[in-house]
């Protein structure tokens, strides 16, 4: 507003600046806003707090859809808990450092009875509000001054604050506590699940139902080699796999991260693609199984698959290559076979032996043709038959021989994923 030319400059300036002249609060009285007025005041509202107590209740319970119901948290235990907070601030407008022992116990008990947090909060402010309209109105009635209900305000909404903080980390250190608990359940149910001890009945279905995995396969197993102990070789991938509709459980050990898949007719390939993007190492996975009563030695299979995975292809899956599977199966049996069928090729030097296993490999994957062979290896069909025969000399293995060649050609599965 303009100044008008009969004012002073001190009018002129209050009615420019109206928040430079409004009345100090001291600091000292907001801590202790105790004196005969308010501690009438406080002893007004305890006179009438059973009505207090309902109204509040009653308000909450209108204005908050959670505690309407009354199924969580029933009536009664609303009334005792406004009951409580009632008392903790009032005490709080005639004495210094109430404790909010109650606001802890609310607390704990919301977290224990599943209440959302946000809805608990709520329910605070709805029941302070409530209370301050009381004080308000007693305030009015016993013509307290402004300034002493200032000072009775500010320690209110202090306390109310305080009490707030309070019953929210009771909360939160309960549910940290539960999610903990559920956590250390579901890793030992998982567990059991991957070693074969959860088996039939009513076991394997609560299994199930904590696991929040299908009742019904097919399921799979996926092992990956972790980076190094104690971090996740698939980071997320349960919540990942949940993103494309892909329940899971999952176990982190030592040197595995395993887990066990539920996977719909047709889409293990969208599992396959995900776990090729997220693996930070080799992973394998098991064949598919339709009874979680098979899990154990689905585990031995992903374990084997995992053995045949490579730089090249790190995720492996077990029914893809049989022979592969066959040749990894057995580490130290297959070390032998080895040296048994391919031991005749050690007196080359270690790159010309390289070089015919090659060509072996080339040609049992291209049809058995030494053209489209020569073509792979840029070479001539010529060559690629003389490297062969050299192979059959040494080994004394025939290619054309269905069992010579089931041997030689385990034999170069092995040789290549054992070193």
């Amino acid at each position: 507003m303009a100044c008008r030319p009969t004012w002073t400059a001190r009018e002129c300036d209050r009615e420019q600046r109206p928040g430079a002249y409004a009345p100090r609060v001291s600091t000292e009285r907001v801590r202790s806003a105790s004196g005969p007025e308010i501690e009438d005041l406080v002893g007004r509202l305890r006179a009438r707090a059973d009505e207090l107590i309902e109204a509040m209740a009653a308000r909450i319970e209108h204005e908050i859809d959670f505690y309407r119901s009354g199924g969580l948290v029933r009536p009664d235990a609303l009334r005792a808990s406004c009951r409580a907070n009632l008392e903790f601030m009032l005490e709080s407008l005639v004495s210094d450092g109430s404790d909010p022992v109650s606001a802890r116990e609310t607390g704990r008990l919301r977290a224990e009875q599943g209440a959302p947090l946000a809805d608990v909060m709520a329910a605070y402010r709805v029941g302070t509000r409530s209370l301050w309209d009381a004080v308000l109105a007693e305030a009015a009635s016993a013509r307290i001054a402004d300034q002493v209900l200032v000072l009775a305000s500010s320690r209110l909404w202090q306390m109310q604050s305080s009490y707030t903080a309070a019953m929210t980390d009771s909360y939160r250190d309960v549910q940290s506590r539960r999610l903990l608990e559920q956590d250390q359940q579901r890793s030992a149910l998982v567990e059991a699940l991957l070693e074969g001890r959860v088996s039939g009945g009513g076991t394997l279905w609560e299994a199930v139902e904590l696991l929040r995995l299908p009742h019904q396969g097919p399921f799979v197993v996926v092992t990956a080699e972790v980076p190094e102990v104690g971090r996740q070789a698939l980071p997320a991938v349960e919540e990942r796999l949940r993103s494309v509709g892909l329940a899971s459980a999952w176990r982190l050990l030592p040197e595995l991260q395993v887990g066990v898949v539920g996977v719909p007719p047709g889409r293990l390939a969208a599992l396959v693609d995900l776990l090729r993007r997220s693996a930070t190492g080799r992973v394998g996975v098991s064949p598919p199984y339709d009874d979680l009563d098979g899990t154990g030695q689905a585990v031995r299979f992903a374990r084997v698959a995992l053995s045949g995975s490579t730089a090249d292809a790190p995720v492996a899956l077990f029914d893809e290559s049989p022979l592969t599977m066959a040749a990894v199966a057995a580490p130290d049996v297959m070390q032998y076979v080895v040296r048994k069928v391919l031991g005749g090729l050690d007196d080359f030097p270690p790159d010309d032996r390289e070089v015919l296993l090659d060509t072996l490999a080339a040609w049992s994957t291209h049809h058995g043709s030494a053209t489209e062979t020569g073509e792979y290896l840029y070479c001539h069909p010529n060559t690629v038959r003389h490297r062969l025969r050299r192979i059959e000399e040494r080994t004394g293995r025939s290619l054309s021989d269905p069992r010579s060649l089931a041997e030689l050609l385990l034999a170069l599965e092995a040789s290549r994923h054992l070193g």
